[in-house]
């Protein structure tokens, strides 16, 4: 059995608590620890746990950026990234994301990453409370950011990447009322993995588009 994984969930949660925290090894920008807590039966379990090391004073780790491109004459799109990522040993389908810099705003950080990442300046018109991305493994977090991009503004014409050294990302521009049905399209021509919260989107989107009658019947 897995100690680190094992307990199952209880609607006493908030009598569960964090006892200690033991670093076993450091890299430069993820650390593993041993988490001590106590679950809702008042059994003292352990979790490995995965965080960052450059966690800063802000409220959340980094921003995943939601853009749409506006333009005139052209449907509304979803500025994606596609990018290799190691960790998946495949390229990645995702919103643009970046991490929030020491004294910087949620805000901020997404409209430096959205430029440095795609080239397109946008409006913040949007932003999320703080979400966790995968709890089971890690404490990060991030804040959803939505912005608008004028697509007819000059300099949104020809935009220009400001990548740093060993950053390689492809943009896609995705249109926004076929989003699920474009997304399953480039999956099943490459090998890509969506990211979670981009395919959660689509198919809210999907969901909240559809007619009744057009929704999954429920069985019996």
């Amino acid at each position: 059995t897995n100690m680190s994984h094992e307990g199952g969930a209880s609607s006493k949660s908030s009598t569960s608590s964090v006892l200690k925290e033991e670093v076993i090894t450091e890299g430069k920008w993820v650390k593993f620890e041993k988490t001590t807590y106590v679950d809702p039966s008042g059994n003292v379990r352990i979790w490995e746990t995965v965080k960052r090391t450059t966690k800063k004073n802000s409220s959340a780790d980094g921003v995943g950026i939601f853009a749409v491109l506006k333009r005139t004459l052209h449907y509304d799109c979803v500025v994606m990234v596609k990018q290799f990522r190691p960790p998946m040993g495949c390229y990645c389908l995702e919103f643009p994301a970046g991490l929030i810099d020491e004294n910087e705003s949620a805000e901020a950080a997404a409209l430096r990453e959205l430029q440095e990442e795609t080239g397109y300046k946008g409006e913040v018109v949007g932003i999320s409370p703080v979400t966790c991305i995968d709890p089971g493994l890690s404490n990060c977090t991030t804040h959803i950011v939505s912005v608008n991009i004028n697509g007819d503004d000059p300099e949104n014409i020809r935009p220009a990447q400001q990548l740093a050294e060993g950053e390689f990302v492809e943009v896609l521009l995705i249109p926004l009322h076929h989003f699920q049905d474009k997304i399953n399209e480039i999956v099943k021509k490459e090998h890509v993995v969506v990211d979670t919260k981009v395919y959660a989107y689509a198919m809210g989107m999907t969901l909240a588009t559809a007619k009744p009658k057009e929704l999954p019947v429920l069985k019996q």
